[in-house]
């Protein structure tokens, strides 16, 4: 699920307080126009309690700001929206929020394509809106992550720009560029997860760019020594301007063979399976040399204090585990996605999560140090019945939005995976509609037209009536 990823707290953490602080005022309809910013209180566990980083313990919360809540009533969810929302994630009791990408972008694929990485799309807002926000969330003792897209740009940025315009040109190796095969067909048989060949012709220049995404998305060569340390200037950035860390999209794609080699055939494959599966990605990912990136990733978060590095990481948990680094010096936490396939039996889960805790390097926390649901005691009924709800709540928005979003495969606003490669039900529409708030119109997401369409039954199902079911609980 896209919307909100759930970590269960112990429950010292899970029983605080929530205490008002006065530095900062939000309007919202839905808390009064001079509702106050919260933060919880800790109190003391242990003498190391201050020691452990906050991202070991807390609850992370994804928030898709193009579908949470819009401001200027464009029918688009921006920063100024995010702000006036912060009650709800206050009520929730999260410790961080994670923003899918908000830097300037054609939008091909919905933020993923970015063409400046030093500013903020202006559907969401501006610099100065960041500002406040980061401020917002500091105030009131939440942390703010940023998605971080390194392994491609949008063909738009003015580094592609530069590299397509010829063979000479300085940035011509800051991408992937190949000589055709004899015939004049792709360079090799890689194919973008997002349907057909990863190569795309440019009749300019007479060689194909690599594109591990859409053709839109040329991937960046990170085997490029000035390719590293202009994302890094990126990260430092973000991270001057307060940010607590980055979730690394699509982390185990930055290196590729240097040899762009054929990926072998995947005996497994089964028709109805996304086409790129056929093949393996023997070559086109997870390649020994991204374990150095990933190191030096770590080093530029690790010149400020307490941030994190999050990686997006789908591997078997033998090679995941090694995104941690020697020493444990590379990301913080890589993605464990294991779980989401995984069959839904306790036998099944228990073998899962101890395979997990055996390969993790030493001195890595395990997941049982974590709450796990149904304990016992009221702080752990709370826990359970926020985190069934929530999970129920959008397990039913995701099943009705597909079908509802699936008749508007025209507009502008669909999913390209899914218009891609149609009929297998791989798009990610269901889980970026917006935001149901309440019974008003388009659920309270905006008075404009919604850039995706809004189940029909928000006037039922929505956060103030999911807020009324978890009270019965607690």
């Amino acid at each position: 699920m896209e919307r909100i990823s759930w970590v269960y707290l112990e429950e010292e953490q899970a029983n605080s307080k929530l205490q008002p602080i006065v530095p900062i005022r939000i309007a919202s309809e839905s808390y009064g126009a001079n509702a106050r910013l919260y933060r919880r209180s800790r109190r003391a566990i242990d003498m190391n309690h201050a020691a452990i980083s906050w991202w070991r313990k807390g609850i992370l919360y994804q928030i898709y700001p193009k579908s949470f809540q819009d401001s200027n009533d464009d029918g688009n969810g921006d920063l100024p929206g995010i702000i006036k929302r912060m009650p709800y994630l206050f009520d929730l009791g999260v410790d961080a929020v994670w923003l899918s990408p908000i830097f300037p972008s054609p939008m091909a694929d919905f933020g993923y394509d970015i063409s400046n990485y030093l500013d903020v799309d202006p559907i969401f807002g501006t610099l100065d809106d960041f500002d406040t926000l980061v401020a917002a969330a500091h105030a009131s003792n939440l942390k703010l992550i940023l998605d971080l897209v390194p392994n491609h740009t949008s063909d738009q940025h003015p580094w592609f720009i530069e590299s397509r315009s010829s063979h000479d040109n300085p940035k011509r190796d800051w991408y992937l560029w190949c000589e055709p095969r004899a015939d004049g067909t792709a360079p090799n048989n890689w194919m973008s997860e997002f349907g057909g060949s990863a190569w795309k012709y440019d009749a300019g220049t007479k060689q194909y760019y690599y594109h591990a995404f859409l053709r839109e998305q040329p991937d960046l060569n990170w085997r490029n020594p000035a390719v590293r340390p202009a994302i890094y200037d990126v990260m430092r950035f973000w991270l001057r301007k307060g940010v607590d860390g980055f979730r690394v999209d699509v982390l185990w794609h930055l290196i590729k063979d240097s040899e762009f080699r054929d990926n072998p055939p995947n005996p497994n494959f089964r028709p109805g399976r996304p086409p790129h599966e056929a093949l393996l990605p023997l070559y086109s990912t997870d390649r020994p040399e991204i374990l150095d990136v990933v190191t030096e990733m770590r080093r530029v978060v690790d010149e400020f204090r307490d941030r994190v590095l999050i990686g997006e990481i789908y591997l078997p948990v033998d090679r995941l585990v090694a995104y941690y680094g020697k020493d444990l010096s590379g990301a913080h936490l890589p993605f464990n996605f294991a779980l989401l396939s995984a069959p839904w039996n306790a036998r099944s889960i228990a073998k899962l999560i101890g395979d997990y805790e055996s390969a993790l390097p030493l001195g890595q926390s395990r997941p049982s140090a974590r709450r796990k649901p149904g304990g016992a005691g009221p702080s752990a009924r709370r826990c359970d019945a926020v985190a069934d709800v929530a999970g129920n709540a959008d397990a039913v928005r995701w099943r009705r939005n597909r079908h509802a979003t699936g008749r508007h495969c025209a507009r502008s606003g669909s999913d390209p995976f899914e218009k891609n490669v149609p009929g297998i039900g791989i798009g990610r529409d269901g889980c970026r509609t917006p935001m149901e708030w309440n019974a008003e119109a388009h659920g309270g997401f905006t008075t404009g037209e919604p850039w995706l369409p809004v189940g029909n039954d928000y006037v039922h199902e929505n956060v103030a009536n999911l807020f009324t079911e978890i009270r019965k609980f607690i």
